[in-house]
């Protein structure tokens, strides 16, 4: 959940190998052979999100100045509710918090691809209403990982957005930064939350 601005097309294509390395397979080039094989035995991931369907109470933990070594973070109260689109197949999340240090209000768009069965995660803040790069990724056993490139202080990251204990009424997301390519990551984004209520509203 950051604001960087957004990496040059030609970093993008020079530091791709990067973002290989942790997504693995899934990122590799597909022939039409392999997207076929992929197809029949990778599982339909379309409702791995529907665990944040509702309303709920959001407890946040903010780094102020990631990958510089400080460790000052700040504390946000507030709010979310998660909407169906796409019958299923898109999610639509707002956002707001208050603490200390501001005013945080957000949305994030999840859609999902059914050919490379990941979803894409798109965060834009009302500070500059702009989106993000995606976070592509998936979820496995329970555990979702999702991953883009993105630039910090001038400086090329991979960014990682982290989901757990998605299967209680109180699922964990952190959100982590690495400007080594991935060796090392720092957690900058930590969001705790309590379900309010369920989703009640039908698919848009």
């Amino acid at each position: 959940m950051h604001t960087p601005e957004r990496v040059a097309l030609v970093l993008l294509a020079g530091s791709a190998l990067l973002l290989t390395a942790h997504l693995g397979a899934q990122t590799a080039p597909n022939t039409p052979a392999k997207k076929a094989a992929t197809a029949g035995s990778e599982r339909d991931g379309q409702h791995d999100f529907d665990f944040e369907l509702g309303s709920w109470e959001i407890h946040l933990q903010k780094r102020l100045r990631p990958l510089t070594g400080s460790n000052d973070w700040v504390r946000f109260d507030g709010t979310s509710v998660t909407r169906r689109v796409w019958d299923g197949r898109a999610q639509l999340e707002e956002f707001e918090t208050d603490g200390a240090a501001g005013k945080i209000e957000g949305l994030t768009l999840r859609t999902y691809n059914p050919q490379t069965h990941q979803w894409s995660l798109y965060w834009a803040n009302s500070k500059n209403g702009t989106m993000d790069p995606p976070q592509v990724g998936k979820f496995k056993d329970g555990h979702g990982e999702f991953y883009a490139m993105d630039k910090q202080d001038g400086k090329p990251i991979l960014v990682r957005f982290v989901w757990s204990e998605v299967t209680t009424n109180k699922p964990h997301f952190e959100q982590s930064f690495s400007d080594d390519g991935g060796k090392t990551w720092e957690v900058n984004w930590i969001t705790d939350q309590t379900r309010v209520r369920p989703a009640s509203d039908p698919a848009h």
